[in-house]
């Protein structure tokens, strides 16, 4: 196993945390953690991020409102995502074969 360095940690860590004076919306209701998608016309929250937590900031009447206000920090938000690296697969493994050759009765 690696062991990483504090300082490779932290690194890594600052590529995903959110830039300071970024925006999200997110859903007002009963289950916040829902997708954007579900349920399009209710209210959204606004948040910015001040560098250490997500603040309130506005609230939009839907999520075209909210979109049309957070868009901006699309492009950032999608550099930060990390793209899987490929051929970091394990090799296949040989299918399974029968000890015994099985001949019906």
């Amino acid at each position: 196993m690696h062991d990483e360095s504090l300082e490779e940690w932290a690194a890594r860590r600052e590529q995903h945390r959110p830039a300071p004076g970024e925006r999200r919306a997110t859903p007002l209701g009963d289950q916040p953690e829902q997708g954007a998608h579900v349920d399009p016309h209710a209210p959204r929250l606004i948040q910015e991020w001040d560098g250490h937590q997500w603040t309130p900031d506005a609230v939009a009447e839907d999520l075209q409102t909210a979109a049309g206000e957070t868009g901006n920090d699309a492009g950032l938000r999608a550099e930060r995502v990390p793209l899987p690296q490929f051929s970091k697969l394990p090799p296949r493994p040989e299918p399974w074969r029968p000890t015994e050759v099985f001949h019906r009765p």
